[in-house]
């Protein structure tokens, strides 16, 4: 079941934001020390991104405000 706490619209706009980049979201994942399949649930609306490498990885594709501590 899909989550909606990251709207569609948001999700929709990352995928077009990598598609515009000429960037697969498997090279977007390495190039930030991300698991391409969390960032493929973040886009489908599959995880909470409440923390962890999810939360991560919607803060970089730009789809959630937070912060990234190292």
């Amino acid at each position: 079941m899909p989550n909606t706490s990251i709207s569609e619209q948001a999700r929709q706009r990352a995928r077009e934001e990598l598609e515009r980049r000429g960037q697969t979201v498997k090279s977007f994942a390495l190039q930030n020390d991300l698991n391409p399949s969390t960032v493929y649930a973040v886009l489908r609306g599959q995880s909470q991104c409440r923390r962890g490498e999810a939360h991560r990885a919607a803060v970089l594709l730009g789809i959630k405000d937070g912060v990234i501590e190292e």
